[in-house]
């Protein structure tokens, strides 16, 4: 393949390319990569950067990491893909086999897709059809939390249509039930109460309860208590609702354990449904999982063919994803893997008092390896001049974001070094610096 010159690559992408969440009459040229490593991106000049937020929350242990793109070249030369429709191969099965055991209970089966949003919309269905399988009537309404982002597959969209991110599309998503999120203790009150009230007058006809655990990440890492989510699932086991859990973000140590639900669990509350994706092949292959308990799965068993999941994928159990899943997850046995899981959430609490008293920094908080924090601004909506202005200043700093409205957060690769993490730190200094001078009254402070 030729190489292209920054010119030549950025000229190209502008006649040819759509990026994602982007208006393209507005950007700014995109960052053109042509390298990683660890927890470094280089462009088409030979610049450095900091993947500060994983690229887009699915690099774990780190770009190109060998370890991982060795089991793919090797899997590649053996089988690179089936349909998985009458068929299996090793990967598949004993990817199924590590998550299963990894999963905490009652995740007993999974069910492989693409990518999130096809997880969760593989969830909803199992849900919907799961009581119309054990022929309970009426089971038709989903409930979800405000603010919760889920995807961009239309299931996915009606639940997540309280983000704000889908306007143009309200005509089409079914109907659902948003309750409070609980991101303090006033909200967590107000969550169980309408979910109580919302089961008292409809808990028949409600299907399943999804939410995002710990962190609602999209709408701007809002975190939450495991002990408050316990209790949401809590309260839908005894009313006989399903519990789907989105960890999509959050699987795979983002929040300290490997999965958010082992955290709930310790509080009493657990899932029947656990959909996964991002960081499952330690970014290095698009792929999904959704994970469900054997009662869910017993449902599903039949002599008629309708009452069976008739989903799937052409690339349903990609071989090429499962041996990097595989990979992935035998690096989570490396005690410096977890080594370096703490050492990062330890240097953010660490930070977290300097960012507490800082005055242009709001709600500093920190969840296992992810660290969040809003800055002061008028203009907090996605994609708004504040969230432009963030995103290219730390990139001529040389690290890479993605801010969320005036929501900066930092998600590393778990194989950043100290010194990259401080430095990061150590920069948020100089935009603040530079932030101050721009929302200050005088000229120029229209802006945002």
């Amino acid at each position: 393949m030729k190489q292209l010159t920054h010119t030549e690559l950025l000229e190209r992408d502008a006649q040819y390319c759509w990026h994602p969440f982007t208006q393209m009459q507005t950007a700014a040229p995109p960052l053109a990569v042509v390298r990683g490593e660890g927890e470094f991106l280089f462009d088409a000049q030979g610049n450095k950067y900091f993947d500060a937020v994983s690229s887009w929350w699915v690099n774990i242990h780190g770009h190109s990491n060998p370890t991982i793109a060795k089991a793919i070249a090797q899997q590649a030369l053996e089988l690179e893909h089936v349909m998985f429709a009458g068929v299996t191969h090793p990967p598949a099965v004993q990817l199924a086999e590590r998550l299963v055991h990894n999963a905490p209970a009652p995740m007993a089966k999974v069910f492989y897709s693409d990518n999130g949003s096809t997880a969760i919309e593989v969830a909803l269905k199992m849900a919907f059809q799961y009581w119309q399988n054990k022929g309970v009537a009426g089971k038709s309404r989903i409930v979800a939390l405000e603010g919760g982002y889920h995807g961009d597959t239309f299931g996915a969209m009606a639940t997540g249509k309280s983000s704000g991110f889908y306007d143009p599309f309200a005509p089409w998503l079914f109907h659902v039930d948003f309750i409070p999120t609980g991101v303090c203790a006033c909200t967590e009150e107000e969550a169980l109460a309408s979910l109580d009230q919302l089961l008292a007058s409809h808990g028949h006809e409600v299907a399943a309860l999804l939410l995002e655990p710990l962190i609602q990440g999209a709408s701007g890492m809002r975190f939450m208590r495991a002990a408050h989510v316990a209790e949401l699932c809590k309260r839908c086991e005894a009313a006989g609702v399903l519990v789907i859990f989105d960890e999509v973000f959050t699987g795979f140590a983002r929040t300290g354990t490997l999965f958010a639900a082992e955290q709930v669990a310790q509080f009493g509350g657990q899932a029947d449904i656990i959909c996964i994706s991002k960081g499952l092949t330690g970014g290095f292959m698009p792929m999904a999982a959704t994970l469900t308990s054997q009662a869910v799965y017993d449902a599903f068993l039949s002599d008629q063919v309708g009452h069976a999941l008739l989903h799937g994928h052409s690339y349903t159990a990609n071989p090429l994803g499962c041996a990097a899943a595989l990979a992935n997850l035998a690096l989570f046995d490396e005690e410096s893997t977890w080594a370096n899981i703490h050492r990062i959430e330890a240097t953010h609490q660490r930070w977290l008092p300097a960012l507490a008293c800082h005055p242009l920094i709001e709600n500093p908080r920190v969840c296992g390896t992810v660290a969040a924090f809003e800055l002061k601004s008028s203009h907090s909506q996605y994609g708004s001049s504040a969230s432009q202005w963030i995103r290219q200043t730390f990139l001529e700093l040389g690290i890479v974001v993605r801010p969320l409205g005036n929501t900066v957060y930092w998600v590393p690769p778990y194989c950043t070094e100290p010194e990259t993490l401080e430095n990061a730190y150590q920069t948020l200094m100089q935009v603040l610096q530079r932030w101050g001078s721009l929302i200050a009254p005088g000229p120029g402070s229209e802006l945002f």
